[in-house]
């Protein structure tokens, strides 16, 4: 407690300078806990991706598609247990800004792919008993206000309709729930039979094709057995795991991971000088104070202590209060309102945060500290 008194007393002395620090450092971990939901949003589709699940592909490009006749081909190869196939649809709702992501799918072989798309039976049944219609994820109901039963009208610049038209209408069978934190409830899937019978052209065509495996640690053979069945054809592939897959798709607006472990390296280096300066000059401000306290019998070891704890109380506060205050500006909601599949601070960045505290507390507080460990008490009161 003796300690505790004198740290607060000391954090009194300069108001100003230590509202200022715990200010820098407030703002440094509000960064660190917002720049790290936006990471996981953009990385929440690789985070749930199955070991056991692969994608095959046009080789030249996404954007090319494969023919729907070599589902059988894939599923006939030793070691694949499922397959099915996704196209993407690229619908606009109302105005372009109202992006969100629509995959055509063919209903039973995905769900039994994805376990992690949450329906009821019943839901199910639903789905499977209408050709016009989707499954959209709780997320995506919620962004838009819809709710079971009702009919979503979207403009597809990339599919037309039989007869040149390009509005399509769709009927929203059931609203899927994430069976754990990070999946996807921002998308919405069309089926297959419907979208593939009323479109005008690419009949007989998906976009890809994924698929289980029985042994996860034979993917790379699956995957270069499947390529070599289609070397040399019209429709050649490339299969590759479906996280590196996903992750070529976060990559086409660069390497989130580094761009933000860069911004919040520069942020905290900017807090560690800032702050590491001004534990610097308290120590030398407070020389013959330091030499007292070493006279009246505080030892070495007590003295290292007060001037970490210092260091420790500052940065507590600080750090603390930035991570309420991005944990709080997170639950309010993404400032994309609702494109973002996933907007949450992970536990373990949260933890991060914390292990961070300490950390800065150590490197900020330590030379400072050892300085005055060191101080003699005669050289000091002659100052």
């Amino acid at each position: 407690m003796k300690y505790l008194s004198l740290i607060f007393a000391n954090l009194r002395r300069k108001k100003l300078r230590t509202v200022l620090t715990i200010l820098s450092i407030i703002v440094a971990f509000v960064l660190f806990g917002y720049l790290s939901a936006i990471k996981t949003a953009f990385v929440a589709g690789v985070e749930v991706a199955g070991a056991d699940r692969l994608i095959t592909r046009n080789k030249v490009s996404l954007i090319n598609l494969v023919p729907l006749a070599h589902k059988n081909d894939i599923a006939a190869i030793d070691g694949v247990d499922l397959v099915t196939h996704q196209t993407w649809f690229g619908g606009i709702y109302q105005q372009p800004s109202n992006f969100f992501a629509q995959f055509v799918v063919e209903p039973e072989s995905f769900l039994d792919l994805y376990p992690e798309y949450v329906l009821t039976d019943m839901q199910k049944a639903a789905w499977l008993d209408n050709r016009t219609g989707v499954i959209v994820g709780r997320g995506l109901a919620e962004r838009f206000g819809w709710s079971e039963g009702d009919r979503v009208p979207l403009l597809s610049p990339i599919w037309s309709q039989k007869g040149g038209g390009r509005d399509w209408a769709f009927d929203i069978s059931a609203i899927y729930e994430g069976a754990e934190d990070g999946v996807d409830t921002s998308q919405m899937f069309i089926r297959y039979d419907y979208m593939d019978e009323a479109r005008q052209g690419g009949q007989g065509l998906v976009g890809w094709y994924t698929l289980r495996i029985a042994d996860p640690d034979r993917a790379a053979e699956i995957a270069q057995e499947i390529d070599r069945t289609f070397a040399n054809s019209p429709d050649e592939t490339k299969t590759e795991p479906e996280g590196a897959f996903i992750q070529g798709f976060a990559n086409q607006v660069g390497d989130i991971g580094f761009i933000i472990g860069a911004i919040v390296s520069a942020v905290f280096f900017t807090i560690l000088l800032v702050a590491g300066n001004t534990m610097a000059y308290t120590v030398s401000e407070r020389t013959n104070e330091l030499a007292v306290l070493k006279a009246i019998g505080f030892t070495n070891g007590g003295v290292l202590a007060l001037v970490l704890g210092e260091a420790l109380v500052i940065t507590a506060i600080g750090g603390g209060i930035g991570l309420l205050l991005a944990w709080l500006l997170v639950s309010a909601g993404d400032p994309t309102n609702g494109a973002l599949p996933v907007f949450f601070i992970p536990t373990q960045d949260l933890l991060l945060g914390v292990v961070l505290i300490f950390v800065l507390a150590f490197v900020v507080g330590i030379l400072p500290a050892r300085s005055a460990q060191r101080l003699e008490v005669s050289d000091a009161l002659r100052r």
